[in-house]
């Protein structure tokens, strides 16, 4: 089982950047294919970026395309977020979440970090 913590979440003007952070617990972070996720106010909660365990390659959701960055430091247990050219549409609360191998779907997500983006 792995634990999550993001942080890194704020209030930032619109074109301003964030980046988000994701502590995982555990020694086996490596091992774990990795996402973030949003969930804005009266909408589902939608896919943003992912990391795999396999060969670090990375996925985006089309309207982030560009602006967001995932990356990994396996060695310091964290997931990362970068986000540019920040828009009002990309208000939400934003998750971390973890693949557990034997169902390969995300099954460990943390808590949420809220970020707001004004106009």
């Amino acid at each position: 089982q792995v634990q999550l913590v993001e942080s890194g979440g704020g209030l930032v003007q619109a074109g301003g950047s964030l980046r988000l952070s994701c502590a995982a617990s555990g020694r086996t972070f490596s091992s774990y294919t990795m996402g973030w996720f949003r969930q804005a106010p009266g909408k589902e909660r939608e896919f943003v970026a992912s990391s795999s365990r396999n060969d670090g390659s990375t996925d985006y959701a089309d309207s982030v395309k560009g602006r967001f960055t995932i990356s990994r430091d396996n060695a310091k247990n964290t997931l990362y977020l970068q986000m540019n050219s920040l828009k009002p549409e990309d208000t939400a609360v934003y998750y971390c979440a973890a693949v557990l191998l034997s169902t390969s779907q995300y099954a460990y997500w943390g808590q949420g970090t809220q970020v707001t983006v004004s106009s």
